[in-house]
């Protein structure tokens, strides 16, 4: 059920006035009641009608953008996408991330409850979908980048997984390959199972080791696996970070990629073509993800309907020197 400025003023003690002052920054609410009016706008999770502001004060002009962290590697090519997009269109960027988990949650929803932006992109930080989703129903724009398989009923943009992990397949195959290892990202995510079931409908296997996206992780899967008597002839991994940590154990245990073990990463991350060998991978438009996701949100704050399935982009295919 929507909460309304009604229930904000009665929970607050106050009345629709002066909570319409809060919301629309006019400044003459004294502190304390203004501190006390946005508590109560946090907890019942007040979202004002973008109408209603409108009318008040205008747009803000602009955009949030929430993440989980700036330290995943291909987030600052995303990031760049979105901030060029918003910029061109004389909109300024507000950035969220979720480094501190609930407590930066909290903050974030009460930056949306006092409306210092009119719409979000959001690449999902865990456990935070219903949240967005509660948010979405509310009245806020929202543009999901990545949605990882969970299919969101606001706006998305995606890549193509299936065919990425199918990708790889064919081109290991192609050059003789026919025991690949598998090693995956953590399983609960929409695009690790997407990547795995590509690969295995061109070249099925049933070495697959978990992983969880880390050098670290990549590392030690392919230690333990050498260090157990199990042969494979390639590997593909599902992120260019647990790539580097599968280069390293094989170079490590006297492996020479890619005349014994081919390699091939996802997403082409800069550092890819820098590792030694350079990895064959599989290239993520991140990009072009922000700036598409930028451009259906500013449409969707201009009045245009937002779409029905998402928006998806293509992988490509990039050979380099440790899967020639």
């Amino acid at each position: 059920m929507r909460v309304t400025i009604a229930d904000v003023a009665r929970e607050a003690g106050v009345s629709k006035t002066t909570v319409s002052r809060v919301v629309n920054l006019k400044g003459e609410v004294d502190g304390s009641t203004a501190s006390r009016v946005r508590e109560v706008i946090a907890q019942l999770g007040y979202v004002p009608s973008s109408g209603a502001v409108g009318l008040a004060r205008g747009s803000s002009r602009r955009v949030g953008m929430l993440v989980p962290s700036l330290t995943w590697p291909w987030m600052g090519e995303l990031l760049q996408g979105v901030v060029d997009t918003v910029e061109a269109a004389d909109y300024g960027l507000l950035l969220f991330t979720c480094n501190r988990g609930a407590e930066s949650v909290q903050r974030f929803t009460a930056q949306v409850s006092a409306r210092a932006f009119d719409g979000l992109v959001v690449v999902e930080p865990e456990n935070t979908l219903d949240h967005l989703t509660a948010l979405y129903r509310k009245g806020l724009p929202i543009v999901l980048i990545d949605d990882r398989g969970h299919h969101p009923e606001f706006p998305s943009v995606v890549t193509t997984n299936h065919e990425g992990g199918a990708s790889a397949a064919r081109h290991l195959l192609a050059s003789g390959r026919t025991r690949p290892l598998v090693l995956t990202g953590p399983q609960h995510f929409g695009c690790v199972r997407d990547r795995l079931s590509g690969f295995r409908s061109v070249l099925p296997t049933d070495l697959v080791a978990d992983g969880d996206f880390t050098e670290r992780g990549g590392r030690l899967a392919v230690e333990e696996l050498l260090a157990a008597g199990v042969e494979f002839d390639s590997v593909f991994a599902h992120n260019d970070i647990s790539a580097t940590g599968v280069l390293r154990a094989l170079r490590a245990a006297g492996r020479r990629v890619p005349d014994d073990i081919a390699v091939v990463g996802f997403d082409d991350i800069p550092m890819a073509e820098h590792t030694a060998p350079p990895l064959t991978t599989v290239r993520q438009p991140t990009r072009r993800m922000g700036e598409t996701a930028a451009r259906m949100l500013l449409s969707h704050l201009g009045g245009t309907a937002v779409p029905d399935e998402p928006a998806v982009l293509p992988t490509e295919l990039v050979v380099r020197h440790s899967a020639p």
